[in-house]
């Protein structure tokens, strides 16, 4: 498979496709001044011969996965998750999205496209996570939670049972969700608050 991107996220999707036994076939990235990551040569063209392999982008930054996952159009990898993961047998996974060590998805939940569930964080059942989400690292979603299309869930956030939150959210690190969430707030503390709106200009 391909990585797209050559930076500080990319080396934990590398980490993940070795856990899982799989090869690193081109790395890929805008940034010309980088020729080579993690002992593989950058590409900066997406030729034939890189696209003749799906792709799994390693960009942190939702809007930017996005940005890029338009540009593959549809040269998408299947979902891969790290070998430490725990998935039920139940959980749907859309193509792209990257699962991350010792992360837990529980019964029923339904994640969508080109999502990150990273490091630690938890995904209780019966979520629903649209395209483009990022859980970060040691967040928690309880169970029947819904979260639209590019919404960062910020590091140690926790969201209560059956709370919805709104597409291109931002929640800060240790926020504590206790109410549904609109479209493009940004939202801190504990219990989290509303502090203002982004609207995003590339929808």
């Amino acid at each position: 498979m391909n990585i797209y991107g050559a930076s500080g996220h990319a080396k934990v999707v590398i980490n993940i496709i070795e856990s899982i036994k799989e090869k690193v076939h081109h790395i890929i990235d805008d940034n010309r001044t980088i020729d080579s990551f993690f002992h593989h040569k950058v590409e900066h063209e997406l030729t034939e011969e890189v696209l003749k392999h799906e792709t799994i982008i390693a960009i942190g930054k939702n809007e930017d996965r996005k940005k890029v996952a338009e540009k593959l159009a549809g040269k998408i990898h299947k979902a891969i998750s790290h070998s430490s993961a725990v998935l039920d047998d139940s959980v749907v996974v859309g193509k792209g999205t990257v699962v991350m060590a010792n992360a837990s998805v529980n019964a029923d939940t339904c994640i969508g496209e080109n999502c990150i569930i990273n490091t630690g964080a938890t995904v209780e059942h019966d979520c629903r996570l649209d395209n483009f989400v990022h859980i970060s690292p040691n967040a928690t979603l309880a169970g029947g939670v819904q979260v639209g299309e590019g919404t960062h869930c910020g590091i140690g956030a926790m969201v209560i049972p059956g709370v919805k939150i709104g597409k291109w959210v931002t929640i800060g690190a240790g926020a504590v969700i206790i109410e549904d969430v609109p479209d493009y707030a940004v939202v801190i503390g504990n219990p989290g608050k509303v502090i203002k709106y982004t609207k995003k200009v590339y929808e």
